[in-house]
């Protein structure tokens, strides 16, 4: 027997069974690029893997190459500036917060933001205000933002520097960008708006507009997430004169990679050449195919798909949301049905949804695969009893000044029952969609240890416990 190399073997494995992919990244694998002509880059990727050599331009000094790419992307998206990302969205997230809100300072954040912006408070001794998104019901899912209670928050804590939201949520879900952008310009602070999920918006004006065209100063986009670029690639736009470039510069090569990867800056490369030729096809064209999944779907008695018209707020709709509660189905039976049966894998799996990312690599047939895939699901699986599954919430309970330091010493692992009424000591966080349920610092509440203790009985997988199930409180 060989040397054993199980991430190889999985993948090896994993493209043999010939699946179907509602997950990221958006290329949805090779076709696309050979479509437009890369087979050689697809061909010589180990070949084309290598560090700053001589004329190869320097991430964090671009003067040549990387500074034309990057200036392309500018041109592209229409901002004042653009960065490549080679630590994903998550490193852009970091560098926009550490960058507009000085150290011990206060940052206006929505409570569902991404767990990246919470690993920023924590790198910048930052004191978080929380503005809780609206609950849409029927789905139970986190919805928008009201940019009135941005305003209202604004005024109540004047020493803020910036804001933070994501938009669109992992759902699909839009804060209304425009307004809050306007109301916060005015208030003197700095919007940064995490777009990893809205990379493709720039592109269609049937889908919701693009932060970058709705007045944000900052927005990070996740290029690979739904367009063509290799996992961890992302783009960071600056809008406005209102960042200091040269300390989110800074505060980038503090976050990222001293050894960036050529092949991820080379795959944002192709994608700008792919987007700047077609763009607006190829995002239109996956708009359409995806009005026609919906109305495949739309007469399945028991089904639900989340619409902008069932949430009353914008909705990016390449997000597909299903629900087959109604017939008895959890999100996790769904996800398993589609994977197991189907050979169709989504991005994320809910107590009651599952979630299908789809992206610019996606074909026709992929959509009328998952669709005739639903309809089997039904008829093989569906029940005619409807089941109930317990709902997210995001609770405003008590939040305690405590020291990096006391979170780092003072800790210890106890079961959920007993961890009621302390203080969390680290994040607990359902993943996907990587949104801390518990923070460290807010007290441990008995809706939050139900809501736990359901999400473990649906399979959903927790960051922050462990294999106990057991969770860190302060002591």
């Amino acid at each position: 027997m060989g040397v054993s190399t199980p991430i190889y073997d999985f993948l090896v494995n994993y493209k043999k069974t010939d699946t179907i992919s509602f997950h990221m990244p958006g290329h949805k694998e090779s076709d696309i690029l050979m479509r437009y002509g890369y087979e050689d880059f697809l061909k010589n990727l180990i070949n084309y893997d290598i560090t700053e050599i001589y004329g190869a331009d320097n991430l964090y000094h671009a003067e040549t190459i990387i500074k034309e790419g990057q200036e392309r992307y500018a041109k592209l998206y229409g901002a004042k500036e653009s960065f490549y990302l080679i630590n994903g969205t998550t490193a852009g997230i970091l560098a926009a917060v550490l960058s507009s809100v000085k150290k011990g300072g206060q940052l206006i954040m929505a409570r569902n933001s991404h767990k990246a912006v919470f690993n920023a408070l924590r790198l910048g001794d930052i004191q978080p205000v929380y503005i809780y998104p609206e609950i849409i019901k029927g789905f139970n899912i986190s919805g928008p933002i009201d940019p009135k209670e941005i305003e209202d928050t604004i005024i109540n804590n004047p020493q803020a520097q910036a804001v933070i939201l994501p938009s669109p949520n992992y759902y699909g879900v839009c804060s209304d960008i425009k307004s809050i952008a306007k109301i916060t310009h005015q208030y003197g602070k700095i919007l940064i708006v995490d777009e990893a999920h809205g990379a493709h918006l720039k592109f269609s004006d049937k889908l919701p507009d693009a932060a970058i065209d709705s007045g944000a100063d900052i927005v990070i986009n996740s290029v690979h997430k739904t367009l063509t670029s290799l996992t961890q690639s992302a783009v960071l736009h600056v809008n406005s004169e209102r960042v200091d470039i040269e300390n989110l510069k800074d505060k980038l090569q503090l976050v990222q990679s001293t050894s960036p990867s050529y092949l991820l800056m080379a795959s944002l490369d192709i994608c700008a050449s792919i987007m700047q030729q077609d763009g607006e096809k190829l995002v239109d064209q996956l708009a359409e195919n995806i009005d026609l999944f919906y109305e495949k779907v739309e007469n399945i008695q028991g089904l639900k798909v989340m619409k902008s018209e069932d949430i009353g707020c914008q909705f990016d709709k390449t997000k597909i949301n299903i629900d087959m509660t109604q017939i008895g189905l959890t999100g996790s039976q769904v996800d398993r049905f589609l994977r197991e049966e189907h050979n169709i894998y989504m991005e994320l799996v809910s107590t009651n949804l599952v979630m299908g990312l789809t992206g610019i690599g996606n074909s026709k047939d992929d959509f009328d695969q998952l669709a005739e895939a639903l309809i089997k699901i039904k008829e093989k699986h569906g029940t005619d009893k409807e089941i109930h599954t317990p709902e997210i919430f995001f609770e405003k309970t008590e939040q305690v000044a405590i020291s990096i330091q006391t979170l780092e010493q003072h800790k210890e692992w106890v079961s959920l029952d007993i961890s009621m009424g302390s203080v969390c000591a680290t994040s607990v966080i359902p993943y996907p969609p990587g949104i801390p349920l518990i923070c460290p610092g807010e007290r441990i509440s008995e809706t939050a240890v139900k809501y736990l203790k359901a999400l473990k009985d649906s399979e959903i997988k927790i960051l922050g416990l462990n294999e106990k199930g057991e969770i860190q409180r302060i002591c």
